[in-house]
């Protein structure tokens, strides 16, 4: 039984991605040089820099508030549905205000799982109406 050209096209997917999941892990500056701030697309920068992989470092980088910014923090949502609806009630903060200057504020993705970040400040506008949300799903790596 011939596979259609959808089955072969999947099966190459699965192969290139099975082959960067063998690769070093990364380090990755969210946003990239735009950083950590309210108003950039968090989902299609994403989708440009994927895929993740586990033990691959997120690395939220962001000015402490001032007169131009109100401040950005980092919170890990629990599930899909709180990332959609910005809900932050069982929200677990990871960086607050301070912490992404310099260097940065890393999270190590160790699980091959889901996951979901925003910044909570402004009651939830950041991650609303400033696209400030990421998720990420780190591939397996199989050297480790």
């Amino acid at each position: 039984m011939a596979l259609s050209s959808n089955a072969q096209g999947f099966i190459l997917l699965l192969a290139a991605a099975s082959l960067l999941a063998v690769s070093e892990a990364r380090t990755v500056i969210v946003g990239g040089s735009e950083g950590w701030r309210f108003g950039f697309n968090y989902t299609d920068w994403a989708l440009q820099n994927s895929p993740f992989n586990k033990n691959d470092q997120l690395v939220f980088k962001y000015d402490p508030p001032s007169e131009a910014n109100s401040g950005y923090s980092v919170y890990q949502l629990p599930n899909l549905w709180s990332y959609i609806t910005c809900d932050f009630s069982k929200a677990k903060l990871l960086a607050s205000q301070t912490e992404g200057g310099g260097d940065g504020f890393k999270v190590e993705l160790t699980q091959w799982r889901p996951y979901y970040f925003a910044s909570g400040e402004k009651d939830g506008k950041n991650c609303k109406d400033g696209l400030m949300k990421l998720f990420a799903v780190p591939l397996p790596r199989w050297n480790n």
